[in-house]
C-alpha cells in the first residue's frame, strides 16, 4: 500500500495548494468570513471520512447564524471573538476548543480589531444548515447579550 501520509505547509495562515474561497455563495446571513480546505475535500484521494477547514473572519464580520444535525469541533488558532451557542454567547481566543453540538443555534464573530481565525472538522458527509425562523430568532434573542450578536439570516 502506498503512503499517502503528507504535510500542507501554511504561511501566514494560507496554506500550500489549497484555494482560500468564499465562505458561502449567496446570503446576506454573514460578513467577512473565508474558509480553506486543508484535508478531505472532494479530491483528497486519502479516503478521509472528515473534512479540516480554516476559516477566516475578517475585524468586525461573522459567520452564518445556523443549526444543523452534525457536530463541529472547532480550534481558535489566530485571534479572538464571540461565539452564540444556543441560548448564550461565550468569548474565545486563541487555542480555545468549541464543541458545537448538533442542533444548536451558532455564529462565529471576529472582535473589531483582528481576524479570527479557527480550524474546523466535521464529517465528510453531513445535512445542510438551516437557518432560524422568526420564531425560533426572536426565542434566541430573548437573552439581550445573544440578541446583540444576532446578524441577519
Amino acid at each position: 500500500m502506498a503512503d499517502r501520509s503528507t504535510v500542507v505547509r501554511q504561511w501566514d495562515f494560507r496554506w500550500s495548494g489549497v484555494v482560500r474561497k468564499q465562505y458561502k455563495t449567496g446570503g446576506e446571513h454573514f460578513r467577512a468570513i473565508t474558509r480553506q480546505t486543508l484535508l478531505g475535500d472532494a479530491n483528497d484521494e486519502r479516503g478521509l471520512n472528515n473534512l479540516l477547514r480554516y476559516f477566516e473572519i475578517e475585524p468586525g464580520g461573522y459567520s452564518s447564524l445556523e443549526r444543523h444535525q452534525h457536530p463541529h469541533m472547532v480550534v481558535v488558532i489566530r485571534g479572538r471573538g464571540r461565539v452564540i451557542l444556543g441560548d448564550r454567547v461565550e468569548p474565545i481566543d486563541h487555542l480555545d476548543c468549541v464543541y458545537v453540538a448538533p442542533d444548536t443555534f451558532h455564529q462565529f464573530h471576529a472582535t473589531d480589531r483582528e481576524p479570527l481565525g479557527f480550524l474546523c472538522v466535521v464529517d465528510r458527509e453531513r445535512d445542510r444548515p438551516v437557518l432560524p425562523t422568526a420564531e425560533e430568532r426572536a426565542r434566541l434573542a430573548e437573552n439581550p447579550a445573544v440578541a446583540k450578536l444576532m446578524k441577519s439570516g
